[in-house]
C-alpha cells in the first residue's frame, strides 16, 4: 500500500512566520521520504471543524505549482476542487500546466463542492446540488476532450466552448482524474464511467471499514452496468485516525483496507502542531512498512 499526505491546515505555531518553510520542509520530506501523493485542500476558507475562515488557507493550484518546483518525485493534486470553482476549459489549462511542469506528476482530483459559507463570502455562485453534479460531468468532459487530438466546440447544457485547444498537453497525454466523495448514485457512477481514481473516507474500527466495503460494492456495480474496468481504478482513501502513535495498529487496519482493495491511504498532520516532525515520523517509520502491506 502507498502513503499520501494531505496537507489540509496550515495552522500550527507561528504560522505567521513559518508557513512557508514548514510547507516546504514537510513537502520535500514526503517527496524523499517515498510518499507517493501530495495533495492540499481547494479552499478559499478553512473548513468549521478545522477552525473556521479566519485559520489561514493557500489557494490550491498556486500551491501545487510551488510543490511541483521543491520536489521531484511525489505526484500531485487536490483533493478535491470544487466544480464551482473554476470554469472548465480554464481547470483544464490549469492542470496541463501543473502537468507539464512536474514532468507527469498531476491528478485533476475533483468533486461536486459543498461549502456554501466561502461561495458566498468571496461572491461565487454556488448552484442546487443536483446542477453542480451536471456540471461536474460535463468539466469532466471538457477535460477530458481539451486532453486529446479534438479541439473542436463542446456544447453543453451548462458550458458551451468554441475551441478547446489546449497546447502543450500533458506528457502523458492525458491526466488522471480523481473524483473524490463516495455518493452512490451520482458520485461513484461518475467514477465508474470517467475516472481512474476514487477517495474515499477510513478511520478505525468496523464500522468505517464496512462502508468502504459497501462503497466499493456499489462502484464495481456501477462499472458492470456501464461495461468498464473496475480493476484499473486507482482506490483511494482519507484516513481519519492516527499512524505514528501505534503503527503496529495502523499497519493491522491498513492489512485490513487493503484486502478490500485500497492501495492508497492518505493522513493529515494534526491542526495546532508542527508538521515536520509528524511527516519525518511518516518517512522513518510508517512508509518502508506500509509499502509491505
Amino acid at each position: 500500500m502507498d502513503l499520501g499526505l494531505h496537507y489540509f491546515t496550515f495552522t500550527h505555531p507561528e504560522w505567521e512566520t513559518t508557513l512557508a518553510d514548514r510547507f516546504t520542509e514537510t513537502a520535500q520530506i514526503a517527496d524523499e521520504g517515498g510518499v507517493n501523493l501530495l495533495t492540499v485542500m481547494d479552499h478559499w476558507f478553512q473548513m468549521l471543524h478545522a477552525g473556521g475562515p479566519h485559520e489561514p488557507m493557500l489557494e490550491g493550484y498556486t500551491s501545487l505549482g510551488y510543490l511541483a518546483g521543491v520536489t521531484k518525485n511525489v505526484r500531485l493534486s487536490l483533493l478535491v476542487t470544487g466544480v464551482t470553482y473554476r470554469r472548465p476549459g480554464l481547470l483544464a489549462k490549469t492542470v496541463s500546466t501543473l502537468d507539464v511542469l512536474s514532468r507527469g506528476r498531476a491528478l485533476l482530483g475533483i468533486g461536486a463542492a459543498w461549502y456554501d459559507r466561502e461561495h458566498a463570502g468571496l461572491g461565487v455562485p454556488f448552484p442546487p446540488t443536483a446542477e453542480r453534479f451536471e456540471r461536474l460531468e460535463e468539466t469532466i468532459q471538457i477535460c477530458r476532450q481539451m486532453w486529446s487530438d479534438d479541439d473542436g466546440p463542446f456544447d453543453g447544457k451548462h458550458y458551451q466552448l468554441a475551441e478547446t485547444i489546449n497546447l502543450p498537453q500533458p506528457p502523458r497525454g492525458t491526466v488522471p482524474v480523481m473524483i473524490g466523495g463516495g455518493g452512490e448514485q451520482k458520485t461513484l457512477r461518475l467514477v465508474a464511467q470517467y475516472g481512474q481514481a476514487c477517495n474515499l473516507f477510513g478511520a478505525p474500527g468496523d464500522e468505517a471499514l464496512e462502508t468502504v466495503r459497501h462503497k466499493l460494492e456499489v462502484l464495481r456495480a456501477h462499472c458492470d452496468r456501464l461495461g468498464t474496468d473496475y480493476d484499473a481504478i486507482e482506490k483511494t482513501m482519507l484516513y481519519q485516525g492516527n499512524a505514528t502513535g501505534d503503527v503496529d495498529a495502523f499497519l493491522t487496519d491498513m492489512e485490513r483496507y487493503a484486502a478490500l482493495g485500497i492501495t492508497l491511504v492518505a493522513l493529515m498532520p494534526t491542526p495546532y502542531e508542527n508538521p515536520v516532525p509528524w511527516a519525518t515520523s511518516l518517512a522513518e517509520d510508517v512508509v518502508p512498512r506500509l509499502n509491505q502491506v
